[in-house]
């Protein structure tokens, strides 16, 4: 077992378990976005950013990190809470977050950070890029302004579903995901039309057709409970 300290508290963990892991393990609450469980981690979203005391307090993202021995780990600091509400407060700028008219209002993660931040304002200025609605799907729709490209999507359908039909497209403020290359989400061949897109995004970007303002409500555990389940070659 290697032995290191999450604010101030000894804490155990196996070789090859990251720092977010650890600290779940120890009832240690590090809040994410990108990450989901029975996905891989990629440490995009820096929600999870975590300080490391012996690093000279080197900022690293919790999800995406593995334990050493002796780390001094700083989970909960209000230094961390400034830099992650900062970050949530610019991705909120980066689209169009409205939740009073969203349909996962009440079931939304990011709306929830932004409680638990504290996020009642944003500072920055909202950029409003106006970005298209793919409703051609017979039952599912992704609104790209409510999109906050943190992958689940992606990995949902590529580790899970095997289709491999989300992917990312353009660069930069331009980048968004995308059916197949590009095509409207209807005339991706690939796509088996299982959901499991819809239960990983964390927002109102990916959701099922005819539902209500604040009737989306998703179940992202299933994504972890669907591996669980599948024999082990």
């Amino acid at each position: 077992m290697i032995r290191l300290q999450i604010d101030g508290r000894p804490v155990e963990a196996r070789p090859g378990q990251t720092i977010l892991q650890a600290a779940h393990q120890a009832g240690i609450r590090i809040p994410t976005l990108c990450f989901l469980e029975g996905l891989s981690p990629v440490g995009s979203c820096r929600i999870c950013l975590v300080e490391i005391e012996n690093w000279n307090g080197k900022l690293v993202p919790a999800c995406v990190t593995e334990v050493e021995e002796g780390l001094r780990v700083v989970a909960n600091s209000p230094r961390l809470r400034e830099l992650r509400r900062r970050v949530l407060e610019l991705l909120f700028a980066e689209r169009n977050h409205i939740c009073a008219i969203c349909v996962s209002s009440g079931h939304c993660e990011l709306q929830d950070l932004a409680c638990e931040l504290g996020m009642d304002s944003v500072r920055f200025p909202y950029r409003f890029p106006g970005l298209a609605v793919d409703a051609s799907h017979r039952k599912f729709l992704i609104d790209h302004n409510r999109c906050v490209l943190c992958g689940r999507c992606v990995r949902a359908c590529s580790e899970v579903e095997g289709a491999v039909t989300w992917g990312f497209a353009g660069r930069a403020v331009h980048t968004q995901v995308a059916p197949d290359l590009g095509v409207p989400w209807v005339e991706a061949e690939s796509c088996t039309e299982c959901g499991k897109c819809v239960q990983a995004c964390p927002v109102g970007a990916i959701v099922e057709r005819g539902k209500a303002t604040a009737e989306q409500e998703k179940r992202p555990q299933v994504l972890v409970e669907i591996t669980e389940r599948r024999p082990r070659g």
